[in-house]
C-alpha cells in the first residue's frame, strides 16, 4: 500500500515538474528565441540591432529632464514587458510545482557544483538582468543558495548565446570573445564571493517545511500559487517603474558628452564602469548603446567597461532581489560588478 502510495506521488510530481517546465520551454521561445532568430537573420545582414534606447547617446549631454525620464521608461517597458510576465509566472511557479527538495539538491548547495548548474540554467532563459530577477527571488524562496541564485542571476545576461551571436554581428566577433570570457569569470567569481562574503537573508517556506506540491489540494495548491504571484508583482513592479524612471530622467547626466577627454582614459574606464553598474537597460541593449559611442569617438577601454557592467546588473535589479538577499549582499554584488568593469577596461585598452 504504502509502495502505492509512493508510486502515485512520484507520477503526480513528474506530472508537476513537466507542467513546469513546458510553461517555462513555450513562454521563453515566445519571448526570446523565435525573436532573437529573426532579430539574428537581421543583425547579420544590416549589422546593426536597432536604435539605442538612449537617445543621442553620448552626442550631447541632455541634464536631468522627466519628459525623457517619461519617453525612457515607455520605450523601456515596450521592450521587456512580455519577457516580465513570463519572468514572474516562472518565478511563482517554481515555488509550487517543483519540490524544495529538488531545488535544495541541485542549487541548495555551497560548492562549485552549485554554482556551475546555475550558470547553465541561465544560459537558455535569455533574460535581461530585470526579467531574471523574479525568477531568482523564487528559486530563493524555494531554498537556492546564495551562490546558486547569484550565479544564474548573473549568467542570463552575461552569457546569453543570442547577445553573443548580435555582438559579433555588429561590433565583431572580438567582442564576443571578450564578453564570454569576461563574462565567465564574472559569473562564477562574483557567485562563489558573494556566496561566501554577503550574510544571507533566510527566506522560509510556509510552516517551515520543505513544500511538495503532492501533499497540496488542489485549491490549496492554487492559492499557494496566486499568493506567490502576487507577492512578486508587489514586490517587483512599483519599485521597477520608479527607479527605471529616476534612470531615465538623469540619463543625460549619466551619460554625458564623450568628447573633450572621455573618450579614452582612467576616467572615463572609471565613469563607464561607474554608469553601466547603476544603469537599466533591455536584452542586448549595450550592442547599440556601444555602437553609437564608438562611432563618437569611445575608446576600447571604456568600451570594454561598459561592455561588461550594462547588463550585469543595475540598481534595479538589485532592488527587485531585496525580499531575499541582504543589503550587504547586494552591495558586494555591485560593488564586484563595478571592480570587474575596471579589470575589464584596463585589458580592453589593449585589446579592443
Amino acid at each position: 500500500m504504502e509502495s502505492q502510495v509512493s508510486n502515485n506521488r512520484n507520477k503526480q510530481q513528474i506530472i508537476f515538474a513537466v507542467l513546469f517546465f513546458v510553461i517555462l520551454i513555450a513562454g521563453i521561445f515566445y519571448v526570446k528565441w523565435w525573436p532573437y532568430y529573426g532579430k539574428a537573420i537581421t543583425a547579420a545582414s544590416t549589422h546593426s540591432v536597432g536604435d539605442s534606447i538612449i537617445a543621442g547617446v553620448g552626442a550631447k549631454s541632455a541634464g536631468v529632464s522627466l519628459k525623457t525620464g517619461y519617453t525612457f521608461t515607455i520605450a523601456y517597458f515596450l521592450s521587456v514587458w512580455k519577457a516580465l510576465v513570463v519572468a514572474i509566472i516562472v518565478g511563482s511557479l517554481v515555488q509550487v510545482l517543483i519540490p524544495v527538495r529538488w531545488v535544495r539538491r541541485y542549487l541548495g548547495g555551497t560548492k562549485l557544483r552549485n554554482t556551475m548548474i546555475g550558470t547553465l540554467m541561465g544560459v537558455p532563459t535569455m533574460m535581461c538582468t530585470c526579467c531574471s530577477a523574479p525568477v531568482t527571488v523564487g528559486l530563493s524562496k524555494s531554498k537556492a543558495s546564495v551562490n546558486s541564485i547569484m550565479a544564474f542571476f548573473l549568467a542570463n545576461p552575461l552569457l546569453n548565446p543570442a547577445t553573443l551571436i548580435f555582438m559579433g554581428l555588429v561590433l565583431g566577433w572580438k567582442f564576443t570573445f571578450f564578453r564570454l570570457i569576461f563574462g565567465i569569470a564574472m559569473v562564477i567569481t562574483i557567485a562563489t564571493l558573494v556566496g561566501k562574503l554577503a550574510g544571507q537573508k533566510r527566506v522560509e517556506v510556509p510552516n517551515g517545511v520543505d513544500f511538495d506540491p503532492t501533499e497540496e489540494d488542489p485549491e490549496s495548491l492554487l492559492k499557494r500559487w496566486w499568493k506567490a504571484f502576487y507577492t512578486l508583482i508587489i514586490d517587483s513592479i512599483p519599485a521597477y517603474v520608479v527607479i527605471v524612471f529616476l534612470l531615465g530622467t538623469f540619463e543625460g547626466v549619466l551619460f554625458p558628452a564623450i568628447q573633450g577627454g572621455l573618450s579614452s582614459g582612467v576616467l572615463a574606464i572609471l565613469l563607464f564602469a561607474l554608469v553601466g553598474t547603476i544603469f537599466v537597460i533591455p536584452t542586448a541593449g549595450e550592442i547599440p548603446i556601444i555602437q553609437a559611442l564608438m562611432a563618437l569617438g569611445l575608446t576600447g577601454g571604456p568600451t570594454a567597461a561598459l561592455l561588461m557592467t550594462l547588463p550585469a546588473v543595475s540598481i534595479v535589479s538589485l532592488a527587485l532581489l531585496k525580499p531575499v538577499l541582504s543589503w550587504k549582499s547586494l552591495g558586494i554584488t555591485a560593488a564586484l560588478v563595478f571592480a570587474f568593469g575596471l579589470v575589464a577596461g584596463v585589458v580592453g585598452a589593449f585589446v579592443l
